[in-house]
This record gives structure tokens, C-alpha cells and sequence, in this order.
């Protein structure tokens, strides 16, 4: 009888050289941007609730599991990756970005259409990189709009 967690185990060593296989050949980002990329997109799903359309059943890592899911738009998800950062990384998020090879939010556009290129997403039939193409500039969304929150104690 196999071990139940074996089918998971072997899909994230699949999933992981997958990405490494993509890094090796795509050298403009780092793992980490990738990793940020997918982890943003269930961070817009799950906790900002962007999606539109009937949840879609989608194989999950483990192939005895679904996962349900709703479709982001390009412009959904850089304004999720912008709101991911700051929250992950705050003022210094255009630091890591940049350090990632990310300087745009057609950055974003290449790495999604890289992890669709080698199934760790999908698209819809009207998802184009051009949908990620200037949709903000970094230096306004991570530097000067950047506000730091002060609690103030009461007396």
C-alpha cells in the first residue's frame, strides 16, 4: 500500500523543478518572484475576494484533491501584488521587487505567462501579457504613496 502524502511529496518536487527548470532558462527573475507571484494570487483570491465568474474546480498539487478557484484579471492581480507587498514588505517592498528582476508591472505579466507556459497557472481565452503592461509605476505605488500607520495611545 503507498503512503497517502506521496502523491503531494512527489507533486511539489515536480512543481520544484518545474521552477527551477524555468529560472535556469528564464534568468531575468529570481525563484522568489515566482514564488511571490503565485502566493499574491491566493492572497487577491482568498483575502481580497478579486475574482469574477463561477468558481472553477482545478487540480490541486496532491492529485486526489480539487481546488476551487476564481479567475483574476491581469489588472486584478497587479493591484493584488502591489497590496501583497506592502503588506509582506512595506517600505521596502520596490527594494525586493527590484532585487527579484521585478521593475514593472509588465514584470508581473512575463512571470505569470511563464508559470501558465509551464502549467502552474491558467488563463482564460481573453488573457494577454498586454493586460499587465503599465499598470502602475513602482516608484508611485511603493514609494510615494507609502504611508506608515502610527498607533496613538490614548490618555
Amino acid at each position: 500500500m503507498s503512503d497517502p502524502k506521496s502523491h503531494y511529496r512527489d507533486a511539489i518536487v515536480s512543481m520544484t523543478r518545474a521552477l527551477k527548470r524555468l529560472v535556469d532558462e528564464d534568468r531575468r527573475y529570481k525563484l522568489e518572484a515566482y514564488i511571490f507571484v503565485q502566493n499574491a494570487l491566493s492572497y487577491a483570491q482568498e483575502h481580497l475576494k478579486m475574482g469574477s465568474g463561477p468558481p472553477l474546480e482545478i487540480q490541486g498539487p496532491d492529485p486526489e484533491v480539487t481546488e476551487t478557484t476564481r479567475h483574476v484579471t491581469g489588472r486584478e492581480l497587479c493591484e493584488a501584488l502591489r497590496l501583497y507587498a506592502l503588506d509582506q514588505f512595506g517600505l521596502m517592498s520596490k527594494l525586493v521587487l527590484d532585487n527579484w528582476g521585478i521593475r514593472s508591472t509588465s514584470d508581473f505579466g512575463e512571470i505569470v505567462f511563464n508559470l501558465i507556459g509551464i502549467g502552474r497557472l491558467r488563463k482564460s481565452e481573453t488573457d494577454r501579457r498586454e493586460d499587465f503592461n503599465e499598470v502602475y509605476d513602482f516608484n508611485e505605488a511603493f514609494c510615494d504613496k507609502f504611508q506608515i500607520q502610527l498607533k496613538r495611545n490614548v490618555s
